[in-house]
Parts: structure tokens; sequence; C-alpha cells
């Protein structure tokens, strides 16, 4: 994958993937270590957060539901070849008025397989010869191909900040 094909932002992401495996086998394997993951996390820590002002461990599931749910909408945008720049997103705005505090950390791992199932069905119909086509978001250029890496690649990066931070 060529950088040209998505935002230096997330380089980091991408860099920390193993590309070998594929996105729709990837986002499979995902699936099963974040609910693997998430299921592990004592209940008095769902709560938390390790400082004022910093999300809690289901403020964070529920902002990588979200996030995930915007870059598959803009994947499916741009695979069906939509040239209309897409804007973007104020993760802080989504956590604030997303309320994780008011569900149980099984609601959101439902809610997570719901939405991860939905990701993979739509990454497997695309054609080859859709994933590296480039449309607009958030200002930048960004392929089908590396939004599907990105979706990892974030997923991965919260897990790990959980486990130096959170527990």
């Amino acid at each position: 994958m060529k950088t040209s094909e998505y935002n230096s932002y997330y380089k980091p992401y991408i860099d920390a993937l193993n590309k070998d495996i594929g996105i729709v086998d990837g986002l499979k394997q995902n699936l099963d270590d974040l609910v693997s993951f998430y299921s592990n996390i004592p209940q008095e820590k769902h709560n938390y957060a390790y400082a004022e002002g910093k999300w809690t461990i289901k403020d964070v599931l529920l902002h990588t539901i979200d996030t995930e749910r915007v870059f598959a909408y803009r994947a499916l945008r741009i695979a069906r070849q939509d040239k209309t720049p897409l804007a973007g997103f104020e993760q802080n705005d989504y956590v604030d008025y997303a309320f994780a505090a008011n569900r149980s950390i099984e609601s959101l791992l439902e809610e997570y397989r719901a939405v991860r199932q939905a990701t993979i069905t739509l990454f497997s119909s695309f054609d080859t010869d859709v994933l590296p086509l480039v449309g607009e978001a958030s200002g930048f250029p960004i392929s089908v191909r590396a939004i599907g890496y990105i979706i990892m690649g974030h997923e991965n990066h919260h897990v790990k900040i959980i486990k130096e931070r959170y527990l």
C-alpha cells in the first residue's frame, strides 16, 4: 500500500499491522481478539479513567465502535466512486454524547460484534480493484484499502493504551 493512500496521521496504525493476513481475515481476527480482551477486564475497571478528563474503558470501546461505523461508511462511499469529499467528525463530542457509562460492557460488545460483522460483510463484497480507489475524507486522500487497515490499527492502538494505562 502506498503512503499516498492515507493521511500520515494513520501511519503508526497501519505500520503496526501484519498486512499479509488481508483485510477481511484481519477484521475477523480482531473481532475475536477484542471481544476476548474486553470480556476479561474486571467489571470494577469498566468505568475507570486513568486521569481526570480521560475516557473510561467503556468510552474507549464505544469510541472504537463509532469510529468503525464512520470509517466503514467512508469505505462504502469511496468504493461506490462517490467523489464527494467526506467531512471529519469530532470524536470527543461523540464520546460526550454516547453515554457509555449507562451501558453494560455486554451491550457494548454486542454492538461491537454487529458493527464488525457489517464491516466484514462490506469488505468481503469489495472486488480487489475497488481496494485501491481513493477518495477524500477530513481533507486528505484515503483509499478503501487504507480504511480497512486503519479500522484494525485504530482498535489495536486503543487496546495498547488500555493495557498500558488502565489495567
